[in-house]
């Protein structure tokens, strides 16, 4: 079966050289693009209610862009003005250069990690007397929480934003040749949506080990997964799959 349209799980991408439009137009596939989550912010009222003081901390650890809008958002509700001399311990470059929209970089003491979080525990270490605070999710991955807890700092964990499942009602009667996921909560907001889901002839493409997981749990089957050694990106494992099966007979 030939692919023709494509539904990718996520906000459509804000640059204009994304990989995603160089593949539709190269493989004249429709791609389009639906967050099935969204983040919604959590009240100042509710982090106090988590025993939150943001005095208290002199130290910020931000593992997305998420975390580091909803830290503002809650210091500006609580009319908190960040000190100069707060320390910010960001998971990855991207993480750390979002950051520039709200602190002055050059002016800031940021330490940054390579990709992953397990890369920013050596910098964390390095400044074990800090009291570092964590703003995140309530769908944190749990090796966070583990590897702070080794490191043997002071920390503190707060949710300040929570993932939600956004209504995709509208879609009841769109079919799509592949659908693109990249995280559990995208299978979650699937069956929520459409608790009677059957896969058939539509194919299921994941991104990581736990969407892999996530997908068989619920019966379904994988058809094109990344990454790869092959295939790094989601945009590569889709190429290559549309190149063998759109191929004339």
């Amino acid at each position: 079966m030939k692919v023709k349209t494509i539904l990718v799980s996520q906000p459509e991408p804000k640059i204009e050289n994304s990989p995603y439009f160089e593949l539709s137009e190269k493989q004249k596939v429709k791609i389009d693009f639906r967050p099935f989550i969204h983040v919604e912010g959590v009240s100042s009222k509710e982090i106090r209610q988590q025993k939150v003081d943001l005095n208290n901390y002199t130290a910020i650890i931000l593992t997305s862009r998420n975390a580091v809008d909803h830290f503002f958002r809650v210091a500006e509700e609580m009319r908190f003005k960040v000190p100069d001399a707060m320390k910010y311990f960001c998971q990855s470059e991207a993480v750390a250069y979002y950051l520039q929209k709200y602190v002055v970089y050059r002016k800031r003491k940021i330490y940054v990690g390579k990709r992953n979080f397990v890369d920013l525990s050596p910098l964390i270490k390095k400044y074990k007397d800090e009291k570092f605070l964590l703003p995140t999710t309530d769908k944190l991955k749990p090796e966070v929480p583990e590897i702070l807890n080794d490191l043997g700092v002071n920390w503190k964990e707060a949710v300040f934003y929570k993932t939600v499942i956004s209504d995709l009602s509208d879609l009841e009667n769109v079919t799509y040749d592949i659908l693109v996921f990249f995280s559990p909560s995208g299978i979650e907001s699937l069956f929520h949506n459409f608790p009677e889901f059957k896969q058939n002839d539509t194919k299921i493409a994941v991104f990581g080990n736990t969407t892999i997981k996530a997908v068989e749990q619920k019966g379904l089957r994988v058809d094109i997964a990344a990454p790869t050694p092959e295939t790094p990106s989601m945009t590569m494992a889709l190429q290559k799959y549309i190149d063998k099966n759109n191929k004339k007979k």
